[in-house]
């Protein structure tokens, strides 16, 4: 039999199940199990709860289990009645007179009493023992209702007390439909809880349950993106819009234990926060939480409602397409990431920059998953190109200022061709320097990056280089992973990379360091005359001037002062009797050795 994946969104069926094999498995996700194993996840119930179900559908009589096992079960039955018949008496309380007001205010969110009773809201009466006296009076004993969260002990020696009053009601159901808790809003503006959840109790774990998991668990397997809004009117109202697989969490941060049931039914859930700083703080929060727990397929986007709103606001301002429009522009959560840690601040010093490297590279490595983490790399690596390396030009730009990236016409020039090759050279040996000694990466890192790679290879590599954060020791491992092993070998058997001091001496930190260092100053050097050059012969075609001639001039004094290193030439000459020009140091140090030559000794 073949069926959509209940697992995971999808449009065609690619869930097969072989009922003579018993077993169960999808070409798309590739979950697989029994009949067992799709129950438990399914219903998200425990191994004996999936035996259970199963017996009662296939009507077997249960296996004789522990006397205690058995008590607990039966238990936790008692405990879902009593909360069912809590759900019957808030709902009839919302259509007496005391739930007039709460009628009102549902009326002003858009919900009829049709809408109600689709979500089964009800109304809790400002009295302290309104529902208790109705459950005593049902035969319901007060062991039960304390166990439920109902009621409330009294210290003062009175009959326990209602846990809700004069509130709205939202029964909380678990992923099989059991009522398990309640949400509660407060009509009192100043009452100091607007929303109230259920205590945890036998039935209800906070940190486990998801408002409205059911019907959104069903909304995925019909093709519907899964959408985490913040509360339970967010919920209803994108749920009524047609945005059925929406859940929300239960008034705290979203747990590690309620993104994995996210996960359970859709690989990339939506995150539907309010445009507010609470709704930022509560998505960052959550960026923390994910990442070590991202897995392939596995991951968040975020749509971030405008300022001020939450989902319901949007809805009924801009209707169900404005919504939709929203939505379609939810981010992945590697751009919240960049944004959460670049808005709003400044980098407009190496210290600054270092800190942001810092905080990524932090964040980075909490993501276990090693592709994951790698690809997460490359997009913060590019990210980060953008803000600080906007890509030259040859144009004027807006601020009137010319750029002076070498255009096709300057590298097609002799001069321009020769600095290229020389480049070529030099960034083949700096990056084989890197890969061969791996800890310069964290030491060179500024250099490094401003590292103006011309050969596109190089620069695929320098942007690997950058974006690699983890053990130096594997740093070649990882790179013939990504580019294979025929491009590394192709690069350190290259024969200016085999002589290099830096490459062949790998190890030797203070002769590496004094390498790579001359390297990269001398790669800056030739590339600013590159680009000196180009301004150069752009301004051959506006005017041709003495200042034109000096700076040419100039060009070509750094030129020579890069392939000398920069150092000022100070030899002394002499003028010999014929006229010839005689290094001063060169015919001293020739006196000195005929000094000590004894001519005397010498055979003719």
């Amino acid at each position: 039999m073949w069926a959509p994946c209940p697992f995971h969104q999808e449009k065609t069926a690619s869930f097969h199940v072989d009922d003579r094999k018993g077993y169960y498995y999808c070409f798309g996700c590739h979950a697989k199990g029994d009949a067992l194993g799709f129950i438990k996840e399914t219903e998200n119930v425990s191994f004996m709860e999936a035996v259970e179900i199963l017996a009662t559908e296939a009507g077997m009589q249960m296996p004789a289990r522990d006397p205690k096992a058995r008590e607990k079960a039966d238990r936790r039955s008692q405990l879902v009645d009593v909360m069912e018949q809590a759900v019957n008496f808030f709902k009839m309380q919302l259509q007496t007179n005391s739930g007039a007001d709460a009628r009102s205010y549902l009326a002003g969110r858009g919900l009829d009493e049709a809408k109600c009773n689709l979500f089964e809201i009800g109304f809790a009466p400002d009295a302290w023992q309104g529902l208790w006296d109705y459950l005593t009076g049902k035969g319901v004993s007060e062991d039960l209702i304390l166990a439920a969260g109902l009621a409330k002990p009294s210290n003062k020696g009175n009959k326990p007390y209602d846990t809700f009053r004069n509130r709205i009601m939202f029964p909380i159901r678990d992923g099989r439909g059991r009522a398990i808790a309640f949400g509660g809003r407060a009509m009192d503006p100043n009452d100091n809880a607007k929303y109230l959840n259920s205590p945890e109790t036998e039935l209800f774990d906070k940190g486990r349950s998801l408002y409205n998991f059911a019907p959104a668990r069903e909304a995925v397997g019909k093709g519907h993106s899964l959408i985490v809004a913040e509360g339970y009117m967010d919920v209803i109202a994108l749920s009524l819009a047609g945005f059925g697989a929406a859940v929300a969490p239960l008034g705290t941060a979203i747990t590690e234990n309620q993104l994995q049931l996210m996960w359970r039914i859709a690989d990339e859930p939506i995150i539907a926060l309010d445009g507010d700083t609470a709704g930022l703080r509560a998505a960052n929060r959550l960026i923390d939480l994910a990442l070590p727990m991202l897995e392939a397929g596995k991951s968040l986007r975020f749509a971030i409602m405008p300022d001020g709103q939450d989902p319901d606001d949007v809805i009924r301002a801009n209707g169900k397409s404005g919504m939709r429009d929203t939505l379609s522009e939810a981010i992945p959560m590697v751009q919240l990431l960049w944004r959460r840690e670049t808005d709003g601040k400044n980098f407009d010093s190496p210290e600054r920059k270092a800190a942001l490297d810092k905080s990524l590279r932090e964040r980075l490595k909490t993501i276990k998953d090693a592709s994951i983490r790698r690809h997460y790399g490359d997009e913060i690596k590019s990210l980060r190109w953008n803000l600080f390396r906007p890509k030259r030009t040859s144009n004027w730009n807006a601020g009137g200022n010319r750029n002076s990236a070498p255009t096709t016409g300057t590298k097609s020039s002799p001069i321009a061709r020769a600095d290229v090759a020389k480049e070529d050279i030099r960034e083949a040996v700096i990056l084989a320097t890197v890969l061969t000694n791996p800890w310069v990466l964290e030491e060179f890192l500024p250099e490094l990056e401003g590292l103006e790679c011309h050969t596109p290879d190089h620069s695929r590599l320098q942007g690997f280089f950058m974006s690699y954060i983890g053990e130096p020791s594997d740093l070649r491992e990882a790179t013939e992973a990504g580019f294979g092993s025929e491009f590394v070998t192709a690069l350190l058997n290259r024969h200016v990379v085999k002589v290099a001091p830096s490459v062949r001496q790998a190890g030797h930190k203070e002769l590496v360091r004094e390498c790579l260092q001359h390297d990269l100053n001398q790669h800056k050097v030739q590339q600013a005359g590159l680009h000196g050059l180009q301004d150069a012969l752009d301004d051959f075609d506006d005017t041709a001037d003495e200042g034109l001639t000096w700076r040419l001039e100039q060009l070509a004094k750094s030129r020579e002062d890069a392939e000398r290193g920069g150092e000022e030439d100070k030899t002394e000459f002499a003028t010999a009797k014929n006229g010839v020009k005689i290094n001063v140091d060169e015919r001293q140090a020739l006196e000195n050795l005929l000094g000590q030559i004894d001519f005397s000794k010498t055979k003719r």
